[in-house]
């Protein structure tokens, strides 16, 4: 069963699954900071709590949580509580992430992408896609009604993607900076990786410099869709 960590468990417009407490700011933050803008019910669910990382506590980790979210805005933030290292589509996590979708019924639900390099970014896509169809199926065995996501949207971590849905977040980056360094457990120390940097925030723009350029705007978070998305024609 998952935690509750900031705000109430309520009916979301999106949800971003982060493996580990800091993911869904870095690769999604600014998507999320307007879409809380825009009074849209917007969540975040840590699939761990990071405790195989080289910085932070458990404990310190879920405080920064917690003020993250604050300064996002977010409806709701949640702790499933899965082993950190081991996130994979196995049958009792697919069970745990799917009744915690049924909980609080994203319409929209954000992952990682298939082909980031961490096996547990990986794992939360494979895991998240069987949790989708658990959570959908009425004879399944998961607590709380069923309940079907209507879209899926993948979102940069440590690979290049293929984007299909560029966000100008150009208007909401001192937000999303000031997100991102609420978790100083992570963010003030000695480099660790690639991620865990104390340039996190500097490497990350370059990025965001890169697909905004693409829509001739300052900063744009970049998504992948699986899916053939329907437009209506005359709003192009």
């Amino acid at each position: 069963m998952f935690d509750t960590v900031y705000g109430t468990v309520q009916p979301l417009d999106w949800l971003c699954l982060a493996p580990h407490p800091d993911d869904a700011e870095i690769g999604a933050g600014g998507t999320l900071i307007r879409l809380a803008r825009a009074g849209k019910g917007v969540g975040i669910l840590e699939l761990s709590r990071g405790e195989m990382g080289t910085q932070g506590t458990p404990q310190a980790r879920q405080a920064e949580c917690i003020e993250a979210a604050r300064i996002m805005g977010l409806s709701w933030r949640g702790q499933l509580g899965l082993p950190d290292g081991g996130l994979a589509d196995l049958p009792g996590e697919a069970q745990a992430l799917a009744s915690a979708l049924r909980a609080v019924r994203p319409r929209v639900l954000v992952v990682p992408h298939h082909l980031d390099r961490h096996p547990d970014h990986f794992g939360t896509y494979q895991l998240a896609k069987r949790a989708i169809h658990l959570a959908a199926l009425k004879k399944a065995g998961v607590p709380g009604d069923p309940h079907r996501v209507e879209r899926v949207l993948l979102y940069q971590g440590n690979a290049d993607i293929r984007a299909s849905i560029l966000v100008d977040v150009g208007e909401v980056m001192a937000t999303w900076e000031a997100a991102i360094r609420a978790h100083t457990s992570q963010f003030s120390g000695g480099y660790v990786s690639e991620t865990v940097t104390p340039e996190i925030i500097e490497r990350r723009k370059g990025r965001l410099t890169y697909w905004g350029t693409l829509l001739r705007v300052k900063y744009a978070e970049a998504f992948e869709t699986e899916d053939p998305m329907l437009i209506d024609p005359a709003s192009l």
